[in-house]
């Protein structure tokens, strides 16, 4: 199955096109919005990208900011009229997290720290409907059934044919003995966090209780990248709201702590030995955690060594 491109983004995209269009004419969003006799926050909410702009407005924007080239006015009415399409998951009814959905839609990377729970890309489905169980108070049947659904139809973006995406996961050592639905849910979800630590573009690591305190133990975090686009967004998750974090000295902080964490963590060859051994504390096989966290102690020290900040 292939995932709907998301109108989440391209709303974004198109305000923050508009938004340079009129800095560029020495505009500000007041005068704007007197000329057009709406509201100043309405001008505002559309550059953000979260409000929709229908295409005609669009044009009378470009005519105001006295942009003349007529394939600029073009695509960016194209992009209006395809921001206003919806995205899958608004035919499911009251989703929670809409606007994180399409921006991981559209993604070309995600790098996550999670400290209580797996990511629910990388659920099963035993451990996802646990969580959904347990997490909501006393959830109506369908309206479980429901997040299920949406949870595990956002996992075929991870592995699109054609543009999969690129996920980078740091668990801390909580998550792996955190027991959720039962032993035997457990013992599926770690083998499956092993299964896809071994694809090419998928990277597991965990943070053990050793590494004493870092960054993560302010919260979740992930951020966000997108293909063709310098503007990406940082994702804070709440249990009544969510925050996104897109000014730049903002994110470019959250890069150096995952950077940080990265380096703290096993590296993924330890961590599939060191899942292996949580594995067996779910089956009641001895655990020799030694021998196997000794197998690429070198290529730890070197990962750990190589600490290179990808933000610029």
């Amino acid at each position: 199955m292939t995932a709907n491109g998301s109108p989440t983004v391209r709303r974004r995209r198109l305000g923050a096109e508009l938004r340079q269009l009129r800095r560029a004419a020495g505009m500000t969003s007041v005068q704007v919005a007197k000329h057009l006799l709406v509201s100043q926050p309405k001008i505002s909410l559309i550059e953000t990208g979260r409000r929709p702009i229908n295409p005609r407005d669009v044009r009378d924007l470009c005519r105001l900011y006295g942009v003349t080239e007529q394939d600029v006015v073009d695509s960016l009415m194209r992009m209006a009229k395809e921001s206003a399409r919806q995205g899958w998951w608004v035919a499911c009814g009251d989703v929670p997290y809409g606007v994180y959905i399409g921006l991981e839609t559209e993604a070309a990377a995600i790098h996550s720290y999670e400290p209580l729970v797996v990511p629910g890309l990388l659920q099963t489905r035993a451990y996802a409907a646990a969580i959904i169980a347990e997490t909501i108070p006393c959830p109506p049947v369908e309206q479980a059934a429901v997040r299920l659904d949406v949870r595990l139809r956002r996992q075929h973006r991870a592995h699109h044919p054609a543009r999969p995406l690129r996920l980078w996961t740091i668990l801390d050592e909580s998550v792996l003995h955190r027991t959720i639905g039962n032993r035997d849910v457990m013992r599926e979800q770690l083998e499956h966090l092993n299964a896809l630590g071994e694809q090419p573009h998928i990277t597991v690591q965990v943070l053990p209780h050793s590494a004493g305190a870092h960054p993560g133990l302010t919260g979740q975090f992930s951020t966000l990248t997108f293909p063709d686009s310098d503007a990406g967004v940082v994702y804070l998750e709440r249990f009544t709201g969510d925050l996104y974090v897109e000014k730049h000295s903002d994110r470019r902080m959250y890069h150096i702590m995952y950077d940080h964490l990265q380096a703290q963590a096993l590296n993924p060859c330890d961590t599939r030995h060191f899942i292996n051994d949580v594995i067996k504390t779910y089956t009641g096989a001895p655990v020799t955690r030694e021998s196997a966290m000794n197998a690429c102690t070198p290529a730890r020290e070197a990962a750990r060594g190589n600490l290179v900040h990808r933000f610029r």
